[in-house]
């Protein structure tokens, strides 16, 4: 699934129970901690190497990065994985996606069986890796553009595929930014506005989720990394 490239009309979200969502916004010249509005705040291009380390993770852990086209996903991934201390895999699924060269099926001509059968296949390669690397001592992190509505291309199946412990978080900029980092896109990968605007406006749909949700706006790529640990720290403690 090329960074949520679909045409045509989605089912209407289903509610379900509510939960808690942590938010992580960021503040110029604020320091780290809670705000009045309850969403956790996070200064403002954190220099690379500040974030912190798991103290109480137990073993390997697998991170789905979730986000539209242009939230910065695959770049925050890249440098996470990069910057562990520990041995970490970076899964990109566009990448194993487009393993498939005769015959891909680019859902930007249109989402039918066809490329939703490729999705799934690629869904599954990646799922059997990240176990793999698991398996073997190693931490993954996933990049996918998993709408909160579509069962199909949803959450569901990226736990079955890799385990109930995977931990999904979610990149959400504002829509100016992301359609002002797609312009900078080139080749398949770089979508109109319009369905750009449309991707962000079903990703919104993860608010009141339960998911940990990081604006990540006014943050660069090391002051996202720092955010994503900040969540990770929080979810290894509960």
């Amino acid at each position: 699934m090329s960074d949520g490239h679909y045409q045509g009309s989605l089912p209407e979200p289903t509610p379900g129970p509510p939960r808690a969502t942590l938010q992580l916004r960021a503040v110029p010249e604020s320091a780290a901690g809670q705000s009045s509005t309850g969403h956790f705040v996070m200064p403002v291009g954190l220099p690379p190497g500040t974030a912190p380390a798991h103290p109480h993770a137990r073993g390997p852990v697998a991170v789905l990065l979730i986000g539209p086209a242009g939230a910065g996903k695959t770049s925050v991934a890249r440098q996470w994985a990069e910057s562990r201390t520990t041995p970490t895999a970076h899964i990109s699924l566009d990448d194993v996606r487009e393993w498939v060269r005769s015959g891909f099926a680019n859902p930007q001509s249109g989402w039918n069986d066809q490329s939703e059968a490729q999705y799934r296949l690629a869904r599954r390669t990646c799922g059997f890796a990240a176990r793999n690397y698991l398996a073997n001592g190693i931490s993954c992190i996933i990049d996918d553009a998993v709408f909160p509505d579509r069962p199909a291309i949803g959450l569901g199946g990226w736990k079955r595929h890799v385990g109930p412990d995977l931990v999904p978080v979610v990149l959400l900029p504002g829509l100016d930014v992301v359609l002002a980092r797609n312009a900078q896109r080139s080749g398949v990968r770089r979508l109109d506005d319009e369905e750009v605007a449309r991707i962000h406006g079903r990703m919104a749909g993860w608010y009141g989720s339960g998911l940990p949700i990081i604006d990540n706006s006014r943050l660069d790529v090391p002051g996202t990394v720092a955010a994503l640990e900040q969540v990770l720290t929080r979810a290894m403690h509960r």
